[in-house]
Order: C-alpha cells, then sequence, then structure tokens
C-alpha cells in the first residue's frame, strides 16, 4: 500500500489567522468564542467568528490553500494536483442574501399595486437568468453586487461544488477535483477520499480539506429551532453543557505519496494510516441510540491502520457539548478503549465549524503529534463521563491519534494519524 504524508497545512479559526496562532492559543486553553450580533433581526450569542463580520467563503478557500500551499514550499501552477474540498453549507450565506433581496423586492412591487406592469416585472424575476438577464430593471436589482449576472461571480459559481472548482482554479490544478457534502464528518471525508486517490495511484499529490463559513441566519435559526444551540459557551463532555456553539473555519493539507514527499526532502507533519467510514440509516438529526455504524467506522478504521484499540494514545472527539452526542461518544470510547485513552474536544476553543470541523481536528492532531503535546478539552469544568479528558494541554508520547466526526443523517467518519519517520 502506498503510505500517504501530510506535507503542508493551512488552518483559519476563530483562535487563530493561521495554523501557529491558533495552535498556539489552543494549548494556552484560550477559546476564539465571543458574544456577537452579526444579524440585528437576531438576538447576541456565543459565536466562534474570525472576523467582526460574517466570512465569505470565496476568500476563506482561498487563503487556506494559499497557506497550505506556502507551508508544503510548494507553487503554484500545481496541473497534476488532485483537489477535494468539502463544505456542508457551501455558498449558503450568499443564497441566503439573494433570496432575501428577491423577497423584498417582491414585497414592493405588490405594496405599489402596479398593474400589469408589475406583473411583467414579478415575471421577469423568475425568467432571468445569468445567460440571459431579463430586460426589466428588476432582473438585476435583487442580486448582490457581487452576484449580479453581469460581474465575475454569478450565481452559477456559488453551486456547492463551484469551491472546490475555484480551489482547482486557484493552484492550476487539472487533475480530479472533488466536493464532497457529508455534514459534520465532511472534513474526514474529503482527507480519507484524497488519501484514497493517492493509495490507488490516481494521483501522487492532492490537496484537500474543508471550510465552513455557517454564520447565516437560517443556519442559526434552525439549529436554535432544534434546542441544539448553546446560551452561555461550548462545553463538551460538561454535566452543565447547554449545546453546541456554531464557529467558522477552514483547514486544507496537502497530502502526498512518502514516495514524492522523500523526493522533494518535504517537511512531514505525519501518515494517514486508514479510515472508517458509515451511516447509521436512522435518522435525520438523531444518532443511533447504540452507536453501532459508529462503533464499526472505529473497528473499520483500526483494521485498515492494522492498529488495534490498545494502539491509540489520543482521540480528537466530535465533543459537540450536545447531550446526545457526547453522552454516545464517550459509550463508544468506553466500549473499545478498555485501557484508557486521552480524549478532548476543541470545539470548546474554535467553536463547531460543522463541515469544516473534522479537518480542524486532524490540523490540531498532527500538530499533537509533532509537538507531542495533547490539546485540552477547552470549557469543560465538571466532566460527567469516566474518561481521561485532558483538562489542560500537558505533554505526552503521542505515536498514534484517531479523530472522530459523526455528523446528522448518521454520517460517521473515522481517520487514523501516526509519526513518520
Amino acid at each position: 500500500m502506498v503510505a500517504v504524508v501530510v506535507t503542508g497545512i493551512g488552518l483559519v479559526s476563530a483562535l487563530g489567522k493561521n495554523l501557529e496562532d491558533s495552535w498556539q492559543k489552543l494549548i494556552a486553553g484560550e477559546s476564539g468564542i465571543r458574544y456577537h450580533q452579526p444579524f440585528p433581526e437576531l438576538e447576541p450569542r456565543p459565536l466562534g467568528m474570525i472576523w467582526e463580520q460574517p466570512a465569505q467563503m470565496r476568500m476563506l478557500t482561498q487563503l487556506v490553500v494559499t497557506s497550505a500551499l506556502k507551508d508544503a514550499g510548494l507553487c503554484s501552477p500545481l496541473p497534476d494536483c488532485g483537489v477535494v474540498i468539502g463544505s456542508s453549507r457551501s455558498y449558503q450565506g450568499l443564497w441566503e442574501q439573494m433570496a432575501r433581496q428577491m423577497h423584498t423586492r417582491v414585497g414592493e412591487l405588490l405594496s405599489r399595486g402596479a398593474g400589469r406592469k408589475g406583473e411583467e416585472e414579478l415575471i421577469s424575476i423568475g425568467s432571468s437568468s445569468p445567460q440571459h438577464p431579463a430586460k426589466s430593471p428588476v432582473s438585476s436589482s435583487y442580486l448582490t453586487p457581487s452576484l449580479s449576472p453581469s460581474s465575475k461571480m454569478g450565481w452559477l459559481d456559488t453551486l456547492p461544488h463551484m469551491n472546490a472548482i475555484a480551489a482547482a482554479r486557484q493552484i492550476g490544478a487539472c487533475g480530479v477535483v472533488l466536493a464532497p457534502m457529508a455534514a459534520c464528518a465532511t472534513g474526514i471525508w474529503a482527507i480519507a477520499q484524497a488519501a484514497y486517490l493517492i493509495q490507488t495511484g490516481q494521483c501522487q499529490r492532492v490537496i484537500a480539506g474543508a471550510v465552513e463559513t455557517p454564520i447565516t441566519p437560517l443556519t442559526i435559526a434552525g439549529f436554535q429551532q432544534m434546542g441544539a444551540l448553546a446560551k452561555t459557551g461550548a462545553n463538551p463532555f460538561d454535566i452543565r453543557r447547554e449545546g453546541l456553539v456554531l464557529g467558522e473555519g477552514g483547514a486544507v493539507f496537502v497530502l502526498e505519496s512518502a514516495e514524492l514527499a522523500q523526493q522533494r526532502q518535504a517537511k512531514v507533519y505525519g501518515q494517514i494510516l486508514g479510515f472508517g467510514l458509515t451511516a447509521d440509516a436512522y435518522h435525520a438529526n438523531v444518532p443511533e441510540p447504540e452507536a453501532r455504524s459508529a462503533i464499526a467506522a472505529v473497528k473499520q478504521c483500526l483494521n485498515r491502520s492494522h492498529l488495534s484499540a490498545n494502539d491509540i494514545d489520543y482521540i480528537h472527539a466530535h465533543g459537540t457539548a450536545t447531550q446526545l452526542n457526547d453522552s454516545l461518544e464517550s459509550f463508544l470510547i468506553q466500549k473499545l478503549f478498555f485501557q484508557g485513552v486521552a480524549v478532548s474536544s476543541t470545539k470548546g476553543a474554535t467553536g463547531h465549524t460543522l463541515g469544516a470541523s473534522g479537518a480542524l481536528g486532524v490540523a490540531f492532531s498532527l500538530m499533537a503529534l509533532e509537538q507531542q503535546f495533547l490539546p485540552p478539552c477547552v470549557g469543560l469544568r465538571h466532566p460527567e463521563f469516566d474518561l481521561d479528558l485532558v483538562r489542560e494541554s500537558r505533554q505526552s508520547k503521542i505515536q498514534r491519534v484517531l479523530c472522530f466526526s459523526f455528523g446528522f443523517g448518521g454520517q460517521n467518519a473515522v481517520i487514523a494519524l501516526s509519526q513518520y519517520s
């Protein structure tokens, strides 16, 4: 089997604008979660925001891709490089803007009682397209300037897969382009797909990861309606946990065959040993009560990696701080890891970045391997579960790590990482 290694990491989170800044603040026990009110119609709440205003998908992706290439010592164009960059929401924020402005414009026309002319204008809203916009002045007035048909970025460029294609254009990649969407498991899915492309000889190098900009009115309102949002902060595995805190962020990796990395004498963060991917086939947002498919994903990952549970030194848990997730994840760990293993979740520091959360977890896990430091479970004050939860960062001998992601719809993703010599 071809060995797959990580030679570059680009990361931006609410903790910091780059990997090193985020890592240093994480091991210091800091949190990037603050109270924000990005939308006047919604009340202030704790959010993991990178800037004062919600981040834009395209800009955030460009930033992490550029950082990853620089960290790996690579320059574009990279025509033979594969691209696997996912997101669970992609350009949803821009679609919400379009829908809101359409609604406002239609309301204005209806309230005006514009007669036959108004009817024609309303029809033009539905019939115009970027290729053939209607001549009516209404045809593009409901679009933001960045989304108008005459701009470089029309609405077609906001389709879910276009972010990965934009990254391919950014680096001049002419190979495989994939854009996975698997809820909160997206990040690990993307890295697993990229590793498989290298292992099967389809690529020697792939840039892979996930980016998420979930601070939108619909996303906040939706999670609030579910009762999943915390009111004060994120406290993974804590007896007083209230729910998740939404966070922005992205992490992208340069994956290469070990042979290619050795040829160019690249710095190596670690090796991807294997992965496990399963689905519950149970419920839209409730995990299967006995965690059978999640357990299967862990076992699948260990088997593919030629490891036993006792070989694992650290688990970067999904740890969303919701009642169900933390309880089932703790049950899973206690069931499979009899000897006890160090566990932490970094969502108390970054917020829950949804589809990007697994990618951020992999980045922090690779830093733990490189620096032999266990990152803390920020926000944990009163543990509910009998686990070796890392309350404060500490030095430890770390050779092999598992990273978990469990997404809505029962998407289970687990990846195994190790030091590489």
